[in-house]
């Protein structure tokens, strides 16, 4: 293996450095969204019937103690509970776009890679030709396949490096795309229900006034 990358050139090794990073960052991503997503219609249920019996203070308590950004967007609508639905709404958007930016944070880096792999195995493809060109020309006319061995080597593993790399990054670009767009739909519904039902304890503590 070390002798393969070795034959590769430094841009081979710059391939390998890219994967290895975007798996870092494919893993660190991966278990941040699994911890991030809960049960969120058992976790409203329960901040339900905290809410039912007025203890704000306990309700606010467990959104800070669950991960998640389900858990903070209730918390956010529990503490704009006193406005009007339209400010209310207004406070869990501007709440849902940060922790949406937190969630592809370094989403980029994955991409990235996916991107410039192939590029870059296009890159030592060419230096590899050109390395076997120069071969060619210094020892014409007698030519031995030792002369070009090592720059069609050098094309052949940058290339299949290149895909190598980029193909399982976009794939994982994809996977971790996937969950948080679950993630941002379960944030609209629990959205939608925690304001409804604050507005409607709202109402009817009117009503009952």
């Amino acid at each position: 293996m070390i002798e393969l990358l070795s034959q590769g050139g430094s841009v081979l090794w710059i391939i390998v450095v890219c994967g290895l990073v975007a798996l870092v960052v494919f893993i660190e991503r991966s278990l941040h969204l699994h911890r991030a997503r809960i049960r969120f219609e058992d976790f409203l249920k329960g901040i339900f019937n905290i809410l039912r019996r007025r203890n704000i203070e306990e309700a606010l308590a467990i959104c800070e103690e669950t991960p998640g950004p389900v858990a903070y967007i209730v918390r956010i609508a529990i503490l704009h509970r006193s406005a009007d639905r339209e400010e209310m709404r207004t406070a869990i958007q501007d709440a849902g776009a940060a922790e949406i930016s937190r969630l592809e944070r370094r989403l980029v880096v994955v991409a990235t890679v996916a991107q410039i792999a192939p590029l870059l195995g296009l890159l030592g493809t060419v230096l590899g030709l050109v390395s076997c060109l120069l071969g060619l020309y210094t020892s014409a006319p007698l030519v031995q396949s030792a002369d070009i061995f090592g720059g069609v080597m050098r094309a052949l593993l940058t290339t299949g490096a290149g895909l190598m790399v980029a193909i399982p990054c976009y794939v994982a670009f994809n996977l971790l795309v996937l969950k948080i767009d679950r993630l941002v739909l379960d944030m609209e519904m629990a959205s939608s229900e925690i304001v409804s039902f604050l507005q409607d304890q709202r109402n009817g503590d009117g009503a009952n006034a």
